[in-house]
């Protein structure tokens, strides 16, 4: 199917998906994860704390695990409890940190963004959550752009007129692919949708000239796919990565660093989207604080994705306004935070001196009305 997308609908495009969507939106270590039963030992309040409950993902994925490391953290150094849950990951949390069912959730950056936002994908559409509240990013979600070695692809420029898969139909994978092919100047291709496996299989056999694949890196389809196959990366560079980093909220500059992958000697650069832990505006801000500094007090006691959990990287592709709790630690710790943020909260000051002097206006009229 040949596509000509228009800058101004192509998050449109992948919210006509429907139900499909919620099936694939996640194309992340925890892709096909059924949410199963809780593997980890009841929590367990010291005096003055809570239970606080954590939505993670699939156990046979990374979000798991990894919020089983986050659950010793916070017990060992707060007098709160962890009640860590799997679930379906990104867009089931979504949910139940909008009913408050949940206190603490790991979700996708560009899913927490279209969620706060109401738009990009059927889920979300004219619903915005405004009750999402960030807390801080972990690790990238890689984005890949693969090809066959040789192929003449040495740009994303390059790829008008190519087939591409984009990942699943209605996933924040293809959400992904088709802002960075627009914004490349990529109007006309053939796209293909599949999941990651499938997507290495079709370029293994020439069926397709590109694959979007995200997760952190090596990705399983991606490191068996090049122990099969000559591949290429194609780098999100230069230009390119700028006005992206520019234009979406929810990207955040990575490198893929050579070795990743067999025949991939040099490092690329790209995009990813972020792990992050999210909360809701109404949990209480002292233990918003208490969680993220026990979190990042403590990052060497973390042994999955430990080398990208740090200060440095907590605030990247930070796509909703983040939480007073989550502000006051990394306020504490000298961690810069985003214009944006800054700009918002003087957009706020600014409408309040606006109001009040509007009421002031009103009320010098009303009170010449009353002396005439």
């Amino acid at each position: 199917m040949a596509r000509e997308i228009d800058r101004r609908h192509f998050i449109g495009v992948v919210g006509a998906t429907g139900s499909i969507a919620l099936m694939g939106v996640l194309q992340d270590d925890d892709e096909d994860d059924e949410p199963e039963e809780d593997e980890f030992e009841d929590p367990d309040a010291e005096e003055g704390g809570q239970i606080l409950v954590w939505d993670a993902g699939g156990t046979g994925g990374t979000y798991f695990p990894l919020s089983g490391e986050f659950k010793t953290i916070v017990e060992g150094e707060t007098p709160h409890g962890l009640q860590v849950q799997s679930t379906g990951a990104s867009v089931e949390n979504v949910g139940s940190l909008a009913r408050e069912d949940a206190d603490f959730a790991l979700i996708q950056n560009d899913i927490n963004f279209f969620a706060y936002e109401g738009t990009g994908l059927e889920e979300f559409e004219g619903n915005p959550i405004e009750n999402l509240r960030g807390v801080a990013s972990l690790y990238p979600e890689t984005i890949h752009v693969l090809t066959e070695e040789g192929a003449g692809y040495e740009s994303i420029a390059d790829l008008e007129g190519a087939t591409i898969n984009t990942g699943d139909l209605g996933s924040g994978t293809q959400v992904n692919a088709l802002q960075i092919l627009e914004t490349a100047g990529v109007t006309d291709f053939d796209e293909q949708n599949a999941d990651f496996a499938t997507a290495a299989d079709q370029l293994r056999d020439g069926d397709i000239d590109a694959a979007f694949i995200v997760g952190g890196w090596p990705v399983g389809a991606v490191e068996e796919l090049a122990t099969t196959a000559d591949i290429d990366v194609v780098a999100i560079g230069d230009d390119l990565r700028e006005e992206l980093l520019d234009e979406v909220e929810f990207f955040a500059e990575d490198e893929i660093p050579g070795g990743t992958y067999d025949g991939v000697d040099e490092d690329v650069e790209t995009v990813s989207v972020q792990a992050m832990i999210t909360t809701h505006e109404a949990v209480d801000e002292d233990i918003v604080e208490e969680v993220t500094a026990a979190i990042f007090d403590n990052a060497d006691d973390v042994t999955i994705k430990a080398e990208f959990i740090d200060l440095d990287s907590a605030l990247d592709g930070m796509s909703i306004p983040l939480h007073p709790g989550a502000e006051a630690y990394f306020d504490a710790q000298g961690v810069e935070l985003d214009d944006e943020m800054d700009d918002d909260e003087e957009m706020d000051d600014e409408e309040m001196d606006d109001e009040e002097m509007d009421d002031e206006e009103m009320d010098d009229e009303e009170m010449d009305d009353e002396d005439e």
